[in-house]
């Protein structure tokens, strides 16, 4: 289960809507296994339907994670014109099986869900707003 702060939801649901019509992305830290913060990064491909992290930006945010005495738990991006599901590009591209996963899809209101990703295997995983 994902436990996240209601103003981290607040925060990548405006970073979305802000970067629409192109993916947004960022990161979301969390502190004894709430998620508390929420890394907005810079979608360097400038696209709609992908996105890829600004390395210097990436790095920036790790170490600003760790000074804080947080972990990095979840990769979050947008879906513009799609749902609230991993694409093929996204379960390709999901590397790191200790994360989550959250998309955010803004293609009838807006929606969003969390997903652990494992060697290609996706599964859903519950969010619970604190």
């Amino acid at each position: 289960m994902l436990q996240i702060k209601q103003e981290v939801i607040d925060s990548i649901v405006k970073h979305a809507l802000k970067d629409a019509p192109l993916e947004a992305c960022g990161y979301l830290a969390e502190k004894d296994g709430v998620v508390e913060l929420s890394l907005p990064l810079t979608n360097i491909d400038a696209s709609s339907d992908h996105f890829s992290f600004d390395p210097k930006e990436q790095f920036e945010s790790v170490r600003k994670v760790r000074s804080q005495g947080m972990k990095l738990r979840a990769v979050y991006h947008s879906h513009p014109d799609s749902p609230a599901r991993p694409s093929e590009e996204d379960i390709r591209l999901a590397f790191d099986p200790q994360l989550s996963y959250v998309i955010i899809s803004l293609k009838q209101g807006t929606c969003i869900k969390s997903f652990r990703i494992k060697q290609g295997s996706v599964e859903e995983e519950a969010i619970e707003t604190i």
